[in-house]
């Protein structure tokens, strides 16, 4: 029976020669994930279990860094409910100030992850790590806490979604800018509880900060997961990091899909995502005269090295507007280090933006860049629903690092070419 890569991955896991859509099956996991939100929740199902021990110290990951470092005292009870089950249980992948980063730049970046892995966590931009050839995808804190216990966890096995990518992106354009046009056509729903593979002469052309873009927000588009088949840059990205041995699955020549699209990526141009959804989105011929009061550029769908590299070198040498607040996020400690050596962060501050440690903080409304009535912003996020980065009438528009950080410069939404 033909499968999808996200087939073959979920089988191999299940022990079972074959599956198909809307199959029920019990799988074996390589790794569970929480943050310190969503992994209270977790520990408290599990202490409530009755469950003295986890199946595996090795194989979950607990990550501080939705409000760490902690902006109250509820955080700060969080955070500790965490480190404490940390140390009761032994966990080898504990990650806290100092050491931590945003989870899903965070676990490639140390080789916790990888081709062929299957991966939950109580985060719902866990797909990213399709990027590398995985099944990840996000669950609730129950699930996470019988992972947690059982080191496994169910599926329904999904169809899947075919998008064959041609050519190569032209100047400032990057893989925000192609799933956003997915996104944009096919609606917040269009691949709902679906695998979205990607193939095609195109692939090779993204970056693997591209492809960890791409797969981050295919959750937006309803998927169950993102995933892009294994090729030299993926090896070689986790040639010295991964710690495990690569495991590839590529889809069968005949493998059954519910759609497929045809993406020429030469013709994609600087889009946005305007409120109050994803979907709406706007190629930058389309913008009209929108002025901003805020510019966030990081998280864990733009903040890893190459994102800073095209934030600098748009701001270098300028200035970001008056009343413009520009925040400036590495994903991890290792990109923030990196972005010190080579001078990006001085760029920064001289352009007149703040550089801050990594956080989650402002994409979620939590802190570190609360939107007050009426405020609008331009964010390389990943949601822009009502209220999500503070008062429910402030706006957000989701865009690449190079219009985010054109627009800090222009004081509205603005391409590079308009600067």
């Amino acid at each position: 029976m033909p499968m999808t890569m996200s087939q073959k991955i979920l089988a191999a896991h299940a022990g079972l020669k074959e599956v198909k859509a809307g199959q029920l099956i019990n799988a074996k996991l390589d790794l569970v994930l929480a943050n310190d939100i969503t992994g209270p929740v977790a520990i408290k199902e599990f202490k409530k279990a009755g469950v003295e021990k986890v199946a595996d110290s090795a194989k979950i990951a607990l990550v501080m860094d939705h409000f760490a470092p902690n902006k109250d005292i509820k955080s700060a009870q969080q955070c500790k409910m965490c480190r404490d089950f940390a140390a009761e249980q032994n966990l080898e992948n504990f990650f806290d100030v100092g050491t931590m980063g945003i989870e899903h730049a965070l676990l490639p970046e140390q080789g916790l992850v990888g081709a062929g892995d299957l991966v939950i966590g109580a985060d719902s931009h866990t797909c990213t790590y399709g990027a590398l050839g995985a099944f990840s995808t996000g669950v609730g804190s129950t699930d996470m806490a019988a992972g947690m216990m059982s080191g496994e966890c169910w599926f329904k096995v999904p169809s899947a979604i075919k998008f064959v990518l041609h050519g190569k992106p032209g100047k400032n354009v990057c893989g925000k800018d192609l799933i956003l046009h997915i996104i944009g056509m096919i609606g917040v729903d269009g691949a709902l509880y679906k695998s979205m593979e990607f193939f095609g002469d195109g692939v090779k052309y993204l970056s693997m900060d591209d492809r960890f873009t791409v797969c981050n927000m295919a959750i937006e588009a309803g998927a169950k997961n993102g995933i892009f088949p294994v090729d030299a840059l993926t090896l070689e990205y986790m040639n010295g990091r991964f710690k495990r041995s690569p495991r590839i699955y590529m889809a069968d020549d005949d493998a059954v899909y519910d759609e497929e699209y045809e993406i020429d990526l030469s013709k994609l141009k600087p889009t946005v995502s305007f409120p109050h959804l994803p979907e709406n989105t706007r190629t930058s011929e389309e913008w009209c005269e929108i002025k901003i009061d805020q510019v966030v550029i990081g998280s864990c769908t733009n903040g890893r090295i190459s994102d800073l590299r095209i934030a600098a070198k748009v701001l270098k040498g300028k200035k970001v507007a008056k009343n413009v607040r520009t925040i400036i996020i590495p994903a991890t400690n290792e990109v923030y280090l990196q972005a010190i050596k080579e001078g990006l962060v001085e760029i920064f501050i001289k352009a007149g933006a703040i550089v801050s440690t990594p956080t989650c903080g402002p994409c979620l409304g939590g802190y570190m860049g609360i939107l007050a009535e009426g405020e609008r912003c331009v964010s390389t996020t990943n949601r822009n629903f009502v209220g999500r980065m503070g008062h429910v009438s402030s706006e957000v528009y989701l865009a690449s690092p190079y219009v985010a950080a054109a627009s800090a410069i222009a004081g509205k939404l603005a391409a590079p070419d308009e600067i």
